[in-house]
């Protein structure tokens, strides 16, 4: 899981984004883009890179075949592009509703890291739908990518199904940057110790302390509880959320996908800072 984490954390710091900055107002369409093209941030995952890492355009969540290989699995990104044939364009909404949330195909196969499943599964209806209202309306593109091979054992499931899952009201600032940073962005994925079963969320969330490899070098995971932004202003943590830069000038290292969260709506980048600010200290 560690490997597979730093893997994970390698692919995000190649990532560019080039969309302009959005609201997160507007149809379930528009919401959709939103959530895909910022804070959630699929196409790390989901889109072919070119051999120097650079996203493929006009792939763009086409799936990301060989994305790691180790001695328990061989991980593949599939292709969520409309595509009949490839992709999902043969699924239900349902279908992939359930897929998102409770990690299962339609054929019933249990789906496996690292979609964050235990996080996801707490997406509100109104998300998930919208982020498969954008899903349906991206460009089908044909590209085959093998099924991923796991040689150690899933769960039978990642939880009970998932019935209904109400919106969180943006007025309640610090509930909704809870929700921002937990099951749309997993920010508490990355900035939580691991425990034996992956991050440990439940007992030391945002206490930051992994290390991640990559060509930048050793970055570590830091500490988001009142503890560790203590010696920074609201508006600092913002700046630097959004802009990969300390308030002394110097950039920060990945694998935090800066370019993704430049996109991230200024009310959402508060709401987020609030619900760090209340975290118990490390």
């Amino acid at each position: 899981m560690r490997r597979l984490m730093l893997k994970v954390a390698a692919v995000l710091a190649t990532v560019l984004v080039t969309h302009a900055p959005i609201t997160n107002a507007g149809t379930p369409l528009e919401r959709g883009e939103y959530l895909v093209n910022s804070i959630a941030a699929c196409g790390n995952c989901h889109t072919p890179r070119d051999p120097g890492g650079a996203p493929i355009a006009d792939q763009a969540l086409a799936g990301y075949p060989d994305f790691y290989s180790a001695p328990p699995y061989d991980l593949h990104a599939p292709n969520i592009t409309p595509d009949s044939k490839t992709g999902i364009g043969d699924w239900t909404d349902e279908q992939i509703i359930r897929a998102i949330r409770e990690g299962v195909r339609p054929d019933g196969r249990v789906l496996g890291p690292p979609m964050p499943f235990n996080l996801y599964r707490d997406i509100s209806d109104s998300d998930v739908r919208a982020i498969v209202a954008y899903l349906r309306s991206i460009p089908a593109v044909e590209h085959t990518v093998p099924t991923s091979v796991y040689r150690m054992p899933l769960p039978p499931s990642w939880g009970p199904p998932v019935t209904t899952v109400a919106d969180v009201d943006p007025a309640d600032t610090v509930a909704y940057g809870a929700y921002l940073a937990g099951p749309v962005g997993h920010c508490v994925d990355c900035h939580s110790p691991l425990g034996e079963n992956g991050p440990d969320i439940d007992h030391r969330r945002g206490h930051g302390g992994i290390a991640f490899d990559g060509p930048w070098g050793t970055s570590v995971s830091s500490d988001l509880t009142p503890t560790g932004l203590s010696r920074w202003s609201d508006d600092e943590v913002k700046s630097m959320i959004t802009t990969g830069v300390r308030p002394d000038g110097t950039p920060m290292m990945p694998p935090m996908p800066y370019a993704h969260y430049a996109r991230i709506a200024d009310s959402d980048v508060d709401a987020i800072v609030a619900y760090l600010r209340t975290l118990p200290p490390r």
